[in-house]
Order: structure tokens, then C-alpha cells, then sequence
């Protein structure tokens, strides 16, 4: 395949994709840390982060690396896996061991979950923000975010379905921390289980910081 002019194998894919997903992982750490601002009891702090988010310039820019982020690791991740499937699936520089995510083998499927899960989410928030979406009823402007999470997450479905996609985001992160390390040829049979630990608690914890958000604003609000 060639991409900007470059022939790449597929090895430089694999790289690629792990790089936009460690780039990603970062990014939720700080979109989580912004959104877990609405539980404070005062949407003046939350407010206060969005206008700063909005009109800084280094932020306006770091939007577009986001989307072409997201891209990339969505068209590589799926020709990675086509070549998995069609070779003997060598998805790493180091060979696979008993201790592998058992996650590994659905990375595709809940990949596909969270891709229409962020059409969701861009259908909820980000269309409004641009103006392809009517504003909700409660909203006061398109950048008014706080009032629309009030008003989609009192939505039992709403938050349902937001909850249920955040579960397969943890699992699809529980891997995808592994993976990294394992596709930069950081592995070693001391470090691994240290490794895994950490993909887990980062995973659960940004499933669990997520999924905070429509609960409370469903049963608490």
C-alpha cells in the first residue's frame, strides 16, 4: 500500500497503527479528565475547560491531528487484520504467548463497535458544535455541552447504549496497551506481566471514568 507517497510494508502498518493508538490512549486521558469536570457539582468548571478548549489555537490544531489519528488508526488497524487473516496472523514483532490478551482475537469486533459508537457520540456532540445537527431543546448555543449531556444521558437508551460501548472500549483498550508495547519490541518475560497490569488498570479506569458520566446524570442528576 502507499500512503502519501511512501510505500509501506507491513510491518511499518503495524508501527503506524500502534503509534496512532498510544497517541489515542493519551488523548481519552485528557478528554476523560475534562469530562469528569460535570460531576464536580459546579458547571462553571467544566465551562470554564470547554471555552478553553474552544478558543485555544495549539487545541484548534491538535483537532485535526486527533481526526486524522482516528483515520489512520481505523484504515490501518482494518488492513492489518486482513493480512492477519489471509497470512498465518503474526501481529506482532515478538511471537505470541499463553499470557496474550484473550481480547486479541476480537480487536476487529470491537474495533467496528466503537467506530459506530463514535458516529454516535460525533451525531450527539460534534455535529451540533459545527451545526448539522439541530441543538437540543435544553441547549443555550453549540458549544453549550454540559446542557447536552443533561439532556441525552436522562435518556435511559442513551445512556444504555453509551455504557455498552465504553464496556467494549475497555476491552478493545485491554489489548490494544499490550499490543503497543508488544509492537515496539518493548517485551520481556520481566517487564509483560508488569505491562498487562497497567493495560488493565488503565483500561478499566477509563471504562469505569467514562460510564460515570451518563450514570449520573441518569440516576443522580
Amino acid at each position: 500500500m502507499k500512503f502519501i507517497g511512501i510505500k509501506l510494508s507491513s510491518l511499518s502498518h503495524k508501527y503506524i497503527v500502534a503509534l496512532a493508538g498510544a497517541f489515542l490512549m493519551m488523548f481519552l486521558v485528557v478528554h476523560l479528565s475534562t469530562n469528569l469536570l460535570m460531576l464536580t457539582g459546579d458547571r462553571a468548571d467544566f465551562d470554564k475547560a470547554v471555552e478553553f478548549l474552544l478558543t485555544n489555537p495549539f487545541i484548534k490544531v491538535m483537532e485535526y491531528v486527533l481526526f486524522a489519528g482516528f483515520i489512520i488508526h481505523i484504515l490501518l488497524g482494518v488492513i492489518v487484520w486482513f493480512r492477519n487473516r489471509k497470512a498465518r496472523p503474526v501481529g506482532y514483532l515478538v511471537a505470541q504467548s499463553s499470557g496474550t490478551s484473550p481480547f486479541s482475537k476480537f480487536m476487529m469486533h470491537t474495533g467496528i463497535i466503537i467506530f459506530l459508537f463514535l458516529l454516535m457520540h460525533f451525531y450527539h456532540f460534534f455535529f451540533v458544535k459545527i451545526g448539522l445537527v439541530p441543538l437540543p431543546p435544553n441547549a443555550l448555543s453549540e458549544s453549550d455541552f454540559y446542557s447536552m449531556s443533561v439532556y441525552l444521558f436522562q435518556q435511559p437508551a442513551v445512556s444504555i447504549a453509551y455504557i455498552v460501548s465504553f464496556i467494549f472500549l475497555s476491552f478493545h483498550l485491554f489489548h490494544g496497551f499490550q499490543s503497543a508495547f508488544q509492537t515496539f519490541g518493548l517485551h520481556h518475560s520481566k517487564y509483560s506481566p508488569w505491562v498487562r497490569i497497567a493495560g488493565a488498570i488503565y483500561a478499566i479506569a477509563i471504562g469505569i471514568g467514562f460510564s460515570v458520566i451518563p450514570i449520573y446524570f441518569l440516576f443522580f442528576y
